[in-house]
């Protein structure tokens, strides 16, 4: 009987926002160790294809303040612990990110794939599945043979990502074959609201890699917008083409230029999916709509990509414009959290609410209201036509769902502020109507603003008045 070939999984996954200065703990991190892994998408496909999948440890932290170097190194030593238990492999499918910064370490990716290759061997293939979002070190993009991201931004192919950085390695070792990432770095780097997929012109250009997958010895294509908020010499775009085999990466090579040099001369094109402005335009907007709810987000404080979540700006500016209706979700803040529930339900208090964690863009707001509702991780403060929900940790508000754990129905409201940037699917189908507040914060989409100290320079949109084209294949 042929023996069934052997697959490690695990990863370490993490958006890291330079520009918040609260480190990510090892709190922040879920785990999820040993057979539990097995349940992932792309472990459950490697199974069904015969394949003996071997689990490691997977962490994901959501998206915060560079990771601690402690709290990497235990959750790297951890996984690399168990790679080592299991003797000899085929392959290593990882799950990451691509923006994990580590404290005193830089890339959290190059250097978890590195210690992956020294104990897997250097005969051993491995794959890993990407954020678009990922900012990609060399040194990571050379260790590892195939690397794919996801597509869609809103991101809703997390799952089908996975399973095909399964695929490509069960693929490439049926065919014996020892596949290539080839990468550009075209010099852009915008806010992921910028690259809405579902728009031109990312909806072609994204499209467009499809082409590019379908090429003789082409295995696939990957176009990373970066990450914006992180302010590194490797925060950038990457276009990034992965050859079949050694041999095709002068081939792969054409494709990765042709791909950044796409990006590129569409560096001016890219545009917001819906209104933008002030927060006091936004609402003012919102205000004069027939339709509900309306959605605004407070773009600048985007929990989702890495914010502190506690600014209180657009509360501020609701109450002084005499707003009614609405409902804000949500702001960072356990001291008030405490208070609320500690008086109760129907409770009347004057609170100090936000500002205690981005202190650079936020400040305190003093409001006086009554407690609407309180729950586990929050409650919910009424302040003249505003309803608040205080939350003790950073939660983003990315479903109708997520309100209705505080008692709060979005359909009956004619304004919600969310801290995000772009709104996921689930709200984006219940919105009468989607504004964008150009905010302050660690997520400024006005990113010219943020004191870059790092990038490397020119960087569109930092520098405007400068040429590029790809450099010459080595």
């Amino acid at each position: 009987m042929v023996p069934k070939m052997r697959i490690a999984i695990g990863g370490i996954s993490h958006e890291s926002n330079t520009f918040n200065p609260l480190p990510t703990s090892i709190d922040s991190f879920a785990v999820t160790e040993g057979s539990r892994l097995l349940d992932d998408e792309a472990a459950r496909f490697l199974i069904e294809m015969g394949v003996d999948v071997v689990p490691t440890l997977f962490a994901r932290a959501p998206p915060s303040g560079i990771a601690q170097k402690e709290s990497f190194l235990g959750l790297k030593d951890r996984l690399l612990a168990h790679l080592q238990s299991i003797g000899k492999i085929d392959g290593v499918c990882l799950i990451l990110h691509g923006a994990l910064e580590v404290e005193g370490i830089g890339s959290g990716e190059a250097d978890l794939v590195k210690a992956v290759r020294e104990i897997a061997g250097e005969e051993v293939p491995i794959s890993a599945s990407l954020d678009l979002h990922g900012n990609m070190a060399p040194e990571f993009v050379q260790q590892t043979n195939i690397l794919t991201a996801i597509r869609t931004a809103p991101h809703r192919d997390l799952p089908e990502t996975k399973v095909r950085a399964a695929r490509l390695l069960l693929e490439s070792l049926k065919n014996g074959s020892w596949p290539v990432s080839v990468m550009v770095n075209p010099p852009v780097l915008l806010p992921g609201e910028l690259l809405v997929t579902d728009i031109e012109p990312a909806l072609s250009l994204y499209q467009g890699l499809q082409k590019i997958d379908s090429l003789p010895s082409i295995l696939n294509s990957s176009m990373f917008v970066g990450m914006a908020w992180s302010d590194t010499a490797r925060s950038c775009a990457t276009a990034l083409v992965v050859a079949e085999d050694r041999k095709y990466e002068e081939k792969a090579y054409e494709s990765v230029c042709e791909l950044a040099e796409a990006y590129w001369d569409r560096r001016y094109d890219f545009h917001y999916e819906v209104e933008v402005g002030t927060a006091g335009e936004m609402i003012e907007r919102a205000g004069r709509s027939s339709r509900r709810p309306v959605f605004i987000s407070d773009s600048g404080d985007n929990v989702t990509a890495g914010a502190g979540g506690d600014i209180p700006l657009i509360v501020e500016r609701m109450l002084a414009m005499g707003v009614a209706e609405a409902v804000v979700g949500g702001i960072l803040d356990r001291e008030s959290v405490e208070l609320c529930k500690q008086a109760g339900v129907g409770a009347r208090l004057h609170l100090e609410i936000g500002g205690k964690i981005d202190k650079v863009n936020g400040y305190p707001l003093e409001i006086s209201g009554r407690v609407l509702n309180v729950a586990d991780e929050g409650a919910v403060f009424r302040t003249d036509g505003v309803d608040i929900i205080l939350t003790s940790r950073r939660q983003a508000f990315t479903s109708a769902e997520s309100f209705r754990t505080y008692g709060i129905d979005v359909l009956a409201r004619k304004i919600v502020v969310v801290k995000l940037g772009y709104l996921f699917s689930d709200l984006k189908k219940v919105a009468g109507l989607e504004l964008i507040a150009l905010t302050p914060g660690y997520t400024n989409l006005d990113t010219v603003r943020l004191g870059y100290k790092r990038v490397r320079r020119p960087l569109f949109p930092l520098d405007r008045d400068f040429s590029w084209e790809p450099p010459a294949a080595d």
